[in-house]
């Protein structure tokens, strides 16, 4: 089961948090916590596994409650979970150690998936979110670097480069197959043998090579 503490200072976010998490079988909300002292407080006195802290809280902010999770708490995963979604918030959730960036239009599906990678020890980052990591980390590839990125994806088939390009935009599989016209578990199975021709963890370390090897829109 994973244990999970909900941070948010709008009771009814929280409760539409719990009641999304409450439909998957593996999932346990542990603990609700109104600011970011408290979550911190919460994560250290119960057996948390994935923290979801919201950025603008009281007290204590979201971003400075995951820094300090990963001194006092570095056992807990913490998911960033906002409608603040600028480049800014996304770069430092991940320099601080988080699990992952989700803005607060995320699917509930997704919501679940993110948990589940994050108590896994993966990454997960929304589509919009994504975008804002790639158009900063993938600026500026230097030659040596973008050809080592055309040479993992030589084993890629036409229609996969183009899905992988498609990931590099920060689209969700949804759109890309409206966009290829194909349907959104066709899309899934592309994106997992996407992963495993380019040895990439994550749709994100895919849409960075994406975009170091030259694909997608502004490479």
């Amino acid at each position: 089961m994973i244990r999970v503490l909900v941070a948010d200072d709008e009771p009814l976010i929280r409760a539409g948090i719990r009641q999304i998490l409450a439909s998957a079988d593996d999932i346990e909300v542990v603990g609700e916590a109104g600011d970011g002292r408290e979550a911190v407080d919460l994560a250290c006195s119960r057996a948390v596994d994935v923290a979801l802290l919201d950025i603008r809280m009281p007290v204590q902010d979201g971003l400075d409650a995951l820094a300090e999770l990963r001194r006092v708490a570095p056992g807990v995963r913490a998911l960033v979970l906002t409608t603040f979604g600028e480049r800014d918030n996304v770069l430092r959730a991940l320099a601080d150690g988080g699990a992952g960036f989700l803005l607060k239009d995320t699917a509930p599906g997704e919501l679940i998936r993110a948990v589940r990678a994050a108590a896994a020890g993966h990454a997960f980052l929304s589509p919009g979110a994504t975008r804002h990591v790639v158009d900063t980390l993938a600026t500026g590839v230097e030659p040596a670097r973008r050809s080592a990125a055309r040479r993992r994806l030589a084993e890629l088939s036409a229609r996969e480069a183009e899905v992988l390009a498609l990931l590099g935009e920060g689209l969700p599989n949804a759109e890309v197959g409206r966009r290829i016209h194909v349907s959104e578990a066709t899309v899934k199975t592309y994106v997992s043998r996407i992963l495993a021709k380019c040895r990439c963890d994550n749709r994100v370390q895919a849409a960075l090579l994406a975009r170091d090897a030259g694909l997608g829109a502004g490479s």
